[in-house]
């Protein structure tokens, strides 16, 4: 069975910006992963961190079953999401653990280090997945099969300096908006932090504004979720879109590539 990883940085980073796809891959016969590196221990004014951490990890594992995806720990605390060795040989562990497909991740470019900073720990990790010289905690063999990497929107669809970021694909999202909104609903611990924090009157509505602004650019779908492929190399064969394929009329690419001319000889 292909599989799909959704990882990202945060509770409620895969609700916001990803669920909608997940969705639509375990529909199409994918078996899906849900991840947070973060437990989410700063995102509150109210409660100590052991006691937030536990509030929203179930949150978490509720909006995972929710979905029907398979639940993962997470492994740092808010703001501690680092680009080190031992984050990256746990992160790695888990992606040769479940032979990947497709892995999920946030922008390379996104507002914040942490959504920066989950990204390149997924991308390494899954670059790494067939080298038996890198060890990783735990122990995990290496794993041959090919991966393809795929970047969600960053959080406000601009790049920390405001530039607006256009989506190569975009999935149609717009039958599942209820669905996501139950999902991220689920954690229900946000609503005020992001009210006090971002001055968002609400998280739920700022979210389907997030998805019907993608499905402006797209001009066929009402709401939708963008994506950037990351480059093949080292990943999986250059002309591998997997998500494209397994979601057909439900993903639209903006003005695919042309095909290129081979080479002259000389």
């Amino acid at each position: 069975m292909p599989t799909a990883l959704a990882i990202a940085a945060h509770p409620d980073d895969i609700e916001f910006l990803m669920a909608g796809t997940l969705a639509r891959l375990r529909a199409a016969g994918y078996e899906t992963h849900y991840w947070n590196l973060a437990n989410g221990c700063c995102g509150t004014t109210q409660y100590d961190v052991q006691t937030i951490a536990e509030i929203r990890r179930e949150e978490a594992m509720n909006a995972a079953a929710a979905m029907g995806a398979v639940f993962h720990d997470s492994i740092c605390d808010d703001l501690a999401i680092f680009y080190d060795r031992p984050t990256l040989a746990q992160v790695a562990a888990v992606i040769r653990e479940i032979s990947l497909t497709i892995v999920l991740t946030h922008s390379p470019s996104d507002y914040m280090e942490d959504h920066t900073n989950a990204c390149r720990l997924a991308v390494t990790a899954a670059f790494s997945r067939g080298m038996p010289n890198f060890p990783t905690d735990p122990r995990r063999p290496p794993s041959a099969n090919k991966v393809t990497i795929y970047h969600a929107q960053p959080y406000s669809h601009r790049d920390p300096r405001g530039n607006l970021v256009e989506p190569k694909l975009m999935v149609d999202v717009t039958s599942l908006q209820a669905k996501k909104r139950e999902w991220l609903a689920l954690h229900f611990s946000q609503k005020q932090w992001l009210d006090e924090s971002q001055g968002l009157d609400s998280y739920l509505d700022t979210m389907s504004n997030l998805d019907a602004e993608v499905g402006r650019m797209s001009c066929v779908f009402e709401y939708a979720e963008g994506w950037r492929r990351h480059l093949h190399m080292g990943f999986c064969d250059p002309d591998d879109d997997p998500l494209r394929d397994a979601l057909g009329v439900h993903a639209f690419v903006a003005n695919p590539p042309s095909p290129q001319p081979p080479p002259a000889e000389v």
